[in-house]
């Protein structure tokens, strides 16, 4: 069901801190989308941990809030999984024809995941262009435990919706970049959605897929920092984290925390690029792009651009979407930096094969 023509469906972005809604029409000749639908509706903490369902009825009460604030009406969404319950590997296998290869990878899978293959469901894409090798093919492999894809699938459907693709969110995040700037060929970017529990980073040369990874921290840390450094409640640290002021405590008393954490997430952030240029000789990031609601943590766009030293840019997934009617520019503001993964679910279809 990853890479699962027909009709857009509605991208369902279950995260965890969050529920994000998009729905996108097609305008067709080359003329981009327009957004026809945009909602959010905040999720309980201890609804979703680390990534797992721990209540799924809160889940699903969400998920129906939120379709139902915005009358969304699609019944077809799209859904994106991430964290350690999700592989992606790029294997290089000896050249095949397509019949034999849906033989192969199975096989070809027990070498490079970590759980038995008997839990997982399994897709894998040739890559066009790519050659692992005189007589080998390079094939992107991507695996996730079933008992999470059916978790995510189940509050879907008892949401009353049908969940027609399941995708991976790091992919989702490059198709959400594509729609919206140009990319150049030779040059590397690195994509990173800072959420709630999880930060996906996914690293392009030109369109081609060249690393992913997730990594656990996110705007939680700044949550957690500011509770223990305060004794306030998850409420009142978010507030606090937002720029508001919460009791009577100053929005200053809570810069040096966000500092300290922006430094921790940076340097979380560079282990994980660090990772990437120790295995891929020779490559070198020009551009760091984020999104995700945790991007907009007061200077942390600053504080990653001084530690990496090159430019650090602020995705805006609708930077070549139409804004429907009924969607206010506000609205758009506020929650824009939080859909980049729902955007690019929303602009996938079903039969999708990437």
């Amino acid at each position: 069901m990853f890479f699962s023509k027909g009709k857009n469906l509605v991208g369902l972005d279950i995260g965890s801190s969050a529920v994000k809604i998009v729905e996108l029409k097609e305008l067709g000749k080359g003329r981009g989308y327009q957004l026809l639908n945009l909602a959010l509706e905040r999720l309980s903490p201890e609804a979703i941990v680390d990534g797992a369902i721990m209540d799924a009825g809160l889940v699903v009460d969400t998920v129906q809030r939120a379709f139902s604030a915005r009358k969304i009406k699609g019944s077809d969404v799209a859904i994106a999984l991430s964290g350690h319950s999700v592989i992606i590997k790029k294997i290089s296998i000896p050249a095949t024809s397509e019949e034999e290869l849906a033989e192969v990878i199975p096989w070809e899978a027990e070498q490079y995941i970590p759980f038995d293959v008997q839990d997982v469901n399994l897709a894998y894409q040739v890559l066009k262009g790519a050659s692992g090798g005189e007589g080998n093919m390079d094939v992107l492999l991507v695996a996730a435990k079933k008992d999470k894809i059916n978790d995510y699938t189940s509050v879907v459907s008892q949401a009353g919706r049908n969940p027609v693709v399941v995708d991976v969110d790091v992919f989702a995040l490059q198709n959400c970049y594509e729609m919206n700037y140009d990319t150049d060929p030779g040059v590397a970017r690195a994509l990173v959605n800072i959420g709630a529990s999880t930060t996906n980073v996914a690293i392009l040369k030109g369109t081609t897929s060249i690393f992913w990874r997730d990594i656990s921290v996110g705007g939680n840390h700044y949550n957690d920092a500011i509770r223990k450094e305060l004794n306030l409640s998850f409420e009142q640290a978010e507030s606090l984290k937002r720029g508001e002021e919460v009791d009577g405590i100053p929005v200053e008393n809570v810069n040096p925390i966000i500092a300290s954490v922006n430094d921790f997430i940076g340097a979380e952030i560079q282990k994980t690029i660090d990772f990437f240029k120790n295995t891929t000789p020779g490559e070198n990031i020009e551009t760091l792009v984020i999104a995700g609601g945790s991007s907009r943590i007061p200077h942390l766009r600053e504080a990653l651009g001084e530690r990496f030293g090159i430019p650090v840019e602020a995705l805006n997934p609708f930077n070549r979407v139409q804004i429907g009617k009924g969607i206010s520019s506000d609205m758009v503001d506020e929650i824009g930096s939080s859909v980049s993964i729902a955007v690019g679910l929303a602009a996938r279809r079903a039969g999708d094969t990437r």
